[in-house]
């Protein structure tokens, strides 16, 4: 039995290398933290009960950063704890004893905590016990009452290591959610999916209705005009997909064009571009520019200059897998004075920074990352009306058939919909959210900075809402991210791209929590330390 939250696994305990790790666990919780037994020069402490407990540990790689253990074989500790301990206990249960709860103190945090009492409930019921038994330490009675525990009897115990006995029957246990998990739920600094706002969570919830329904349509308008307001775009279309869909219909939009192009790439997201110009056959150079490094607009003028014949620009806005944010005013300037259009990939900046798309023949975006609802609906802006054409497009990418059967020709989410309109309604002011964002941003680089870390974009070209960090060779970015999620801090590692580089991304997207931004530059100063003082001894 293996459950995986965020780089940990929890599992039963099977292996010599993890009961050792459970050992040593145990010694620095109930002999040096909790003075319940006596040291010892090995610095181990082996339970008592060692041969009938089943162990759940949380493993990060091989390490046992926690754990707790279950017995079902009678006499119980508390039997000698507590004479006549049965009588304490409601009636026509199947009891189990929990004991040893224990978590390194860099990882006390809902993710651990929640993760091992989930697999010991698993466990605990698949073997027909429904009813827990437990010493609860006296610092986190508080704790264990919210959980749903009952106490019992008298504390057991002596001066400096009391504990109340407790129980929770799996019925009470159902009815009780995790209080202390979800009062500790990881702080999301992904690029998706993000923290949504409180009125976004509400509007999900509401009841779908039908698309065709006049309600519906009404709602769908207003999130459509709020979408215009915001970019200064002519139209948008919505459709039910991911960014890559908005893309998609693009590239089938210039496929329509027959005239060649230039495609900008300067990191994964345009190299993605260049994938969808190739699947669609468009006729197309590509410009390449260093990954972290901004498109110049010297390089796109030479470019422009070797193949006069270009009829269209496709690019991206805010390069997600760098942090880079192209010049939007620079890409029209050049554009419009060529006589060529334009296409955007603003799928990263919408919600972040200002987007001005007036004068954008087509730009592509999202309803999560910085709109701040989930992911779900895609969406084309446009400058002008579609023209008919004789290209034969896939119906659900053909735009022109959106815009003539006003927004909504196929199945649509009222939910999505509805939850879109709320997040954009949290963001009333767009002028003061893009400040926001753009401050804590230059904070947290300046101290990513401070702390010897370097930031793969440049300040004057980079995007606020993505910080993209590059780890030492002697750090590993993918192993500091499982650390931290570990911790209750969610950041972006696991991309390929991302992997290959050892490259780590912060995130400010969404309702992301301003007060957890330096908790967690401490929490990189930390690691950054230790691991590269480790390394230097070996």
């Amino acid at each position: 039995m293996t459950a995986v939250n965020g780089g940990l696994r929890f599992k039963i305990a099977t292996e010599p290398h993890e009961f050792e790790q459970i050992h040593r666990l145990n010694y620095r919780t109930f002999v040096e933290e909790i003075p319940q037994h006596q040291p010892n020069e090995s610095e181990l402490l082996v339970d008592r009960f060692h041969d009938n407990n089943t162990y759940v540990v949380s493993m990060l790689g091989d390490v046992v950063v926690g754990m707790i253990c279950a017995r079902d074989t009678r006499p119980f500790s508390l039997d000698a704890k507590v004479p006549q301990l049965d009588s304490y206990l409601p009636p026509g249960y199947s009891p189990c004893e929990v004991r040893l709860l224990s978590v390194s103190p860099d990882y006390r945090t809902g993710v651990v905590f929640r993760g091992l009492i989930e697999t010991l409930v698993r466990h605990c019921v698949a073997n027909g016990h429904d009813l827990a038994l437990i010493s609860a330490t006296e610092r986190q009675l508080r704790l264990y009452r919210q959980l749903g525990f009952v106490p019992f009897a008298d504390r057991v115990g002596s001066p400096g290591a009391f504990f109340q006995p407790m129980y929770i029957t799996l019925d009470a246990y159902r009815e009780k959610p995790l209080v202390f998990a979800r009062e500790r739920e990881p702080t999301n600094f992904l690029p998706g999916p993000v923290e949504l706002h409180p009125q976004v969570r509400e509007a999900l919830s509401a009841p779908a209705v039908s698309h065709r329904g006049s309600e519906f349509a009404a709602e769908f308008e207003t999130v459509r005009r709020a979408l215009r307001d915001l970019t200064g775009a002519a139209h948008v279309q919505l459709m039910l997909g991911s960014g890559t869909l908005a893309n998609d219909a693009i590239a089938a939009r210039l496929s329509a064009l027959r005239s060649p192009g230039v495609i900008i790439s300067n990191g994964e997201f345009g190299e993605r571009l260049v994938d969808h110009a190739e699947r669609w056959n468009l006729p197309a150079q590509i410009l390449r520019v260093d990954w972290g490094s901004p498109v110049g607009t010297d390089a796109v003028e030479a470019m422009l200059d070797s193949h006069p014949e270009t009829k269209w620009l496709w690019a991206v806005h805010c390069e997600t897998s760098t942090g880079v944010l192209n010049d939007i005013a620079e890409l029209k300037r050049i554009s419009a004075r060529r006589s060529a259009g334009l296409a955007l990939d603003c799928i990263s900046s919408l919600g972040t920074v200002p987007v001005d798309l007036a004068g954008v023949d087509l730009a592509s975006g999202v309803s999560g990352k910085g709109l701040g609802s989930l992911p779900g609906l895609a969406m084309v802006f446009h400058d002008r009306s579609f023209r008919s054409s004789d290209v034969r497009l896939p119906r659900y990418l053909d735009l022109q058939l959106y815009e003539s059967e006003g927004g909504f020709p196929f199945t649509q989410s009222s939910n999505l919909v509805r939850a879109l309109q709320a997040a954009l309604g949290s963001m009333a002011d767009p002028a003061t959210r893009f400040a926001t964002v753009a401050s804590d941003a230059r904070w947290l680089r300046a101290r990513l900075r401070e702390i010897g870390y370097d930031i793969v974009a440049p300040d004057e070209h980079s995007s606020p809402a993505v910080t993209t960090i590059a780890f030492p060779d002697a750090l590993s970015a993918a192993l500091a991210a499982d650390q931290l999620a570990a911790r209750g801090y969610l950041l972006s590692s696991n991309s390929g791209y991302l992997r290959k580089r050892n490259w780590v991304q912060v995130c400010l997207m969404g309702a992301y929590r301003r007060d957890r931004i330096a908790p967690l530059v401490e929490l990189l100063r930390g690691l950054r330390s230790r691991e590269l003082g480790e390394a230097a001894r070996t």
